[in-house]
């Protein structure tokens, strides 16, 4: 329902923030803590505005309850106040500001010069702009929607049990042929069957969504001619964003995000949101005028000492001041939103240092991470933090407090030196396969702490990876100065595609090492949606602005080997309790074994790893044995969780080696399980083979069960 008319406005109430309806009316509330006045601006279906300046405040809340106004209404505010950018202060009623706590929100942003604050296109200018922003600006939206949550259960997985699908809204089904094109891109073409069928089938327990905040292109891109496709550059923090709904962006994307949920929900997948809390569209003071920098720009970001720049740790031009209680506030009731109302399974926090930074340095503990630990909702959530930043001191691999997993980088650089023929010898290798211990387990976290990747949205594809040594960014207009340059990987010997039978199988095989390797290590896997398919976009290792095939997921032309490869790995990873240990290993001996213990390292001539082989920089080649009987953790009745024993090999050297099976008490004899030398990683016979000698191919990984007699 909307209101034509300009509406009566009532006193109102201060709380909650944002628009809601209860029925008959709708109640607004705006925090400002420097404003002298406050517009509420209503729209029209035909775009006519309609100002009501808001008369009360309380506590810097400006309030008011309009009778009659409800669901559909568009809005926005004008905020009046100094326009002093030395000192802070950036009010221009001449620019409509969305509600941070806008709920859905309608319209695209147009680039003009009416967006910018500043006049006559000088950002150090002292007079304001006096344009008027609003036909180039979305609108917030008023919203009631009473979901049918009935029957959704979340299903709660556990983390050792978890494997995350990192993923995108649109990219994942713009060109998937089994789903309607009207529902491509969106968030109901991910709730698809057809999607949805193919996470069950590849053991996905979790999707790891790109941002879905409501997010705008920077103006350099809108220059361009491109937009931003990641979505790395959030405006509103409460609203689905607009494009990814297939059913319209007056308050129907809430619903189909919510009916989204629901669906994943039912197949047993969470559903985790990137979220940027670390940053807004809003740039620097360049940047256009949008909505917090209006509203009260030194109550939201961390300014310089000189009031008219901003402290970036980000690199993305701002950084919201989390240590100001309503920033904070504004970022908690966020993710409360998300959680209570749109059932949303966890959050993985983008650029996570920024926010645990008190006067410059990231602080263990920051009022971030106290509010978090203590909330009763967001506490009990998956929260997985990007633990760095730009700035000094922001790489914070191994540093957030328990409660906190964490991407770790050091699981990918340092699997990625491995196999791309660096010779960094075994030593750090052997702390990523078993869950990264040196960095998680000193404050009494467990594996699960870590988040193991080997690729993720920014850098090459797993397909690139083995394919281009040199970035190919053309494309996004930079002259290719954009993205890594240093990647940590080897394209076996020609840049680009090939055509060399021999090149294309070593290919093959270095992406099956090292899909291998993530899925028998211990910790979390993360996999980067597409790399199970074979996707490529050729050699652009930053394609943020590339809403085009470059992003999107190729359904046409997929690899059948390499999805039924990873498929086995994540069947075999779910059947196997020892390959996703809840506890760290410890190297003791298992009770009644003989003499083996819950954790070995081999040598390729059958001994275990000596301390000269642990910093010999040449070794290539390394047995990791795991012993099923020796699990630390019990099951939900207390009882020992037994499984079988494996002895996994990984040699990363390009020539074949023989190996030494250990004999018993290790093992009586070994079953080929996995090999990466086959395509799908099944033998294609069964293969069972004693201890003792045993020629590797190079470049392999083999996972072998250890067999016992009777």
């Amino acid at each position: 329902m909307i209101h034509r008319a300009a509406p009566e406005v009532w006193p109102g109430s201060p709380a909650p923030l944002g628009a809601h309806w209860d029925g008959t009316g709708t109640n607004v509330a705006l925090w400002s803590a420097g404003a002298q006045a406050v517009d509420l601006c209503l729209f029209d279906p035909d775009g006519t505005e309609h100002r009501q300046r808001l008369q009360e405040t309380t506590h810097q809340v400006w309030h008011g309850r309009l009778p009659g106004v409800g669901p559909g209404q568009r809005y926005g505010y004008r905020v009046h106040g100094g326009y002093h950018p030395a000192s802070g202060a950036r009010y221009n009623p001449a620019k409509l500001l969305l509600d941070p706590y806008a709920r859905a929100v309608d319209g695209d942003l147009t680039l003009d010069p009416a967006l910018f604050g500043y006049a006559d296109g000088h950002p150090d200018a002292a007079a304001a702009d006096r344009l008027d922003s609003a036909p180039f600006v979305p609108r917030g939206v008023v919203v009631h929607d009473s979901f049918p949550w009935d029957g959704d259960v979340r299903p709660g997985t556990a983390w050792s049990d978890t494997v995350v699908y990192e993923v995108h809204v649109k990219g994942a089904t713009m060109r998937h042929p089994d789903v309607p094109p009207a529902l491509r891109g969106t968030y109901a073409g991910l709730a698809h069957p057809a999607f949805i069928e193919h996470l069950v089938s590849l053991g996905v327990t979790a999707v790891e969504l790109l941002p879905v905040h409501h997010f705008v292109s920077e103006p350099h891109l809108l220059r361009r001619g491109l937009t931003n496709h990641w979505g790395y550059n959030t405006l509103g923090y409460f609203a689905p964003h607009a494009a990814y709904s297939s059913a319209g962006s007056a308050g129907q994307q809430v619903t189909e995000f919510k009916a989204m949920v629901k669906a994943l929900h039912a197949a047993g997948i969470e559903v985790i949101l990137d979220v940027v809390y670390n940053h807004t569209a809003e740039g620097d003071h360049t940047g256009p005028t949008l909505s917090f920098k209006g509203i009260d720009n030194a109550g939201y970001y961390r300014l310089s000492g000189h009031g008219a720049r901003y402290t970036d740790y980000t690199g993305c031009g701002n950084t919201l001041d989390v240590r100001r209680p309503q920033v904070l506030a504004l970022l908690m009731d966020s993710l409360r939103y998300w959680v209570t109302e749109m059932h949303v399974d966890g959050f993985r926090f983008d650029l996570a240092s920024a926010l645990a930074r008190s006067m410059h340095d990231v602080d263990r503990l920051s009022a971030f991470f106290d509010v978090v630990h203590q909330d009763p909702v967001v506490s009990q959530v998956k929260l997985i933090a990007e633990p760095w930043d730009i700035g000094e001191g922001g790489y914070q691999v191994g540093n957030f407090p328990p409660l906190w997993t964490e991407w770790n980088g050091k699981y990918r650089d340092t699997v990625r030196d491995v196999w791309c023929g660096a010779h960094v010898g075994v030593r750090d290798l052997a702390y990523r396969l078993t869950g990264s211990s040196d960095l998680y387990r000193s404050d009494g976290r467990r594996p699960f702490a870590s988040v193991n990747f080997i690729t993720a949205h920014d850098g090459f594809t797993m397909a690139d990876l083995v394919t281009y040594e040199h970035k190919r960014n053309e494309a996004n207009g930079e002259d290719n100065r954009d993205g890594e340059s240093h990647n940590r990987n080897w394209n076996c010997g020609v840049e680009g595609p090939s055509d060399d039978p021999a090149v294309v199988e070593l290919r093959a095989r270095q992406v099956r090492n090292m899909l291998a390797t993530l899925l028998l290590s211990t910790g979390v896997p993360m996999l980067t949606a597409g790399d199970e398919l074979g996707r490529t976009q050729g050699g652009n290792n930053n394609a943020y602005c590339q809403d085009n095939e470059i992003s999107w997921l190729d359904w046409g032309s997929i690899d059948p080997d390499l999805w039924t490869f990873v498929s086995r790995l994540t069947a075999l990873r779910k059947a196997s309790p020892v390959l996703r240990q809840e506890a760290f290993f410890d190297g003791h001996e298992v009770a009644g074994s003989g003499g083996t213990r819950d954790l070995a390292w081999f040598a390729p001539g059958g001994g275990q790893l000596t301390d000269r082989d642990w910093f010999d920089h040449g070794l290539q080649t390394i047995g990791m044995y795991l012993d099923g009987r020796g699990i630390r953790h019990r099951d939900e009745r207390g009882r020992p969780v037994l499984d079988d024993s494996w002895l996994v090999w990984l040699h990363a050297g390009p020539d074949p080696v023989t190996v030494h099976l250990p004999e018993a008490p290790w093992g009586d004899g070994y079953e080929f399980v996995v090999s990466t030398e086959w395509p799908t990683g099944a033998p294609p016979r069964p293969a069972v083979v004693g201890p003792g000698p045993i020629e590797m191919p190079g470049r392999c990984v083999w996972a072998l069960r250890v067999l016992r007699r009777p």
